[in-house]
């Protein structure tokens, strides 16, 4: 019975993988089941209004028939299609987030492997790959309407095609078919989320630690080239729209504005998100999402440039939002609720009674002494907080591989540099830790071979 188990240790951890997500997408109905009457959307209620629009106009916009790039549009695409063949349903969309995670999980398995040839790659790709199957926070994330499940589903084949990349020994078709499967990648996940392009550049950093400048341009040149090709279509879309350049979607200068102005720290620090900045007195909201975003982007740059003395504090509190083991933001605006910052910086919660502030009751619901409260956020700090440290050690532990190893470094480096620019969450950082477990993995290998020696002695 142990022999077949351990030489099909993938085929064993995908199944758990399945049948964990399978369980919890149908023990707790009530938080799933947006597709159901009185169901709520946890996730984005965005995505669901654009692919809702996409099937019945055919128009990429959040009204009806109306164009827009205000968010990156595959996730919205691919959920039109899962509606298109299934109907509106939260089964099928859980399935297939689900299905995406047992990509992903396959993924991780042979990047590990293959980051740790041998014997020891044969126990690390499936460790790494169990930590990922029974992650908690990963389970509920991924079931719930958001981007997050396709978006690890392309990190994680990024970073594996740059693995087999880097592998080619000379520059033949398979070596520019993969340069050129990267770039489709690169180029794709643009339109999820635009954060891969630092990790590409840090990717070929990696690939000089191994190989001569010639051979790492002739790799990564085509990389980058395609991917330019893949995004330029929805580049000239938006500037035909908006009468101007936009990078992939026109929420970037919210995102920058609210990680970075006066009331970014208070908030933070009160344990809430920064979503509920107030706007800058110089930038009215308009009518317009280009103005919109030109007028919170240049808000936020002004804050940075005009308060570099901020700067310090500013980066720290947001990489411990990032980094902390806690699930972040620490507490949630119940309906009725506004947030304010005074002048002097004090956060303060005024209950109004009838204003909502964009609070959902599915967002609502995780302030409240719900399972999610009580049990979910003390699971998160025993799981990721123990792999966490686990992971320290086992990067401490294979510090002399550091050159073959430094691409899972350049996943966190890059997306935490990312976020530190913007504004973190939890949820912002959950997308890597699959890689960080990587290094859990490693230093429980490294400690069952040691106490393993001692007991053969």
């Amino acid at each position: 019975m142990r022999r077949p188990l351990v030489n099909n240790k993938l085929f064993l951890v995908l199944a758990i993988a399945f049948l964990a997500r399978l369980g919890a997408l149908f023990a707790f109905p009530s938080v799933f089941a947006f597709s159901e009457p009185g169901g709520e959307v946890h996730g984005s209620v965005a995505y669901d209004a654009y692919a809702l629009n996409l099937i019945e106009t055919g128009v990429y916009g959040r009204e009806p028939g109306a164009p827009d790039s205000v968010l990156p549009p595959l996730y919205s695409y691919l959920l039109a299609l899962i509606y298109s063949i299934f109907g509106r349903s939260y089964l099928a969309v859980g399935l297939i987030h689900t299905l995406l995670d047992v990509c992903a999980i396959a993924l991780l398995y042979d990047i590990a492997r293959r980051l740790f040839p041998g014997n020891r790659g044969e126990w690390i790709g499936p460790l790494s790959a169990l930590f990922f199957a029974l992650y908690p926070y990963l389970i509920f994330q991924n079931l719930t309407l958001n981007d997050t499940a396709l978006w690890i589903a392309l990190l994680h084949l990024f970073v594996w095609l740059m693995i087999l990349l880097r592998e080619q020994e000379s520059e033949n078709r398979r070596t520019f078919a993969l340069a050129g499967v990267a770039g489709i990648v690169l180029g794709i996940s643009a339109l999820a989320r635009a954060l891969l392009p630092p990790l590409a550049l840090l990717a070929a950093l990696w690939f000089l630690f191994r190989l001569s400048w010639r051979q790492t341009l002739l790799r990564t040149l085509p990389v980058a080239i395609v991917s330019l090709l893949v995004l330029m279509p929805w580049l000239l879309r938006g500037a035909a729209i908006h009468g101007g350049f936009v990078a992939v979607a026109l929420n970037g200068g919210e995102n920058l504005y609210q990680g970075n102005n006066r009331q970014t720290v208070p908030i933070f620090r009160a344990g809430y998100d920064v979503q509920w900045s107030s706007r800058p007195p110089d930038a009215p909201r308009t009518d317009d999402p280009y103005r919109n975003n030109q007028l919170l982007l240049n808000a936020g740059l002004r804050y940075l440039r005009e308060n570099p003395w901020r700067i310090p504090e500013l980066l720290w509190v947001k990489f411990w939002v990032y980094w902390n083991p806690q699930v972040t933001p620490l507490n949630n605006l119940r309906g009725g609720e506004v947030l304010r910052v005074t002048a002097d910086g004090v956060v303060q919660i005024i209950s109004d009674g009838d204003s909502h502030t964009g609070v959902s009751a599915a967002n609502a619901a995780y302030q409240d002494e719900s399972l999610f409260a009580v049990v979910g956020r003390n699971l998160h700090i025993v799981s990721f907080g123990g792999l966490w440290l686990l992971a320290i050690v086992g990067a401490v532990l294979n510090r002399r591989d550091w050159r073959d190893l430094s691409l899972l470094f350049f996943v966190q480096i890059s997306q935490t540099a990312v976020y530190l620019l913007f504004h973190p969450s939890t949820r912002y950082r959950s997308p890597t830790d699959p890689l960080l477990f990587v290094f859990s993995a490693l230093a429980l290998v490294w400690i069952w071979d040691r106490w393993r020696g001692r007991q053969v002695n």
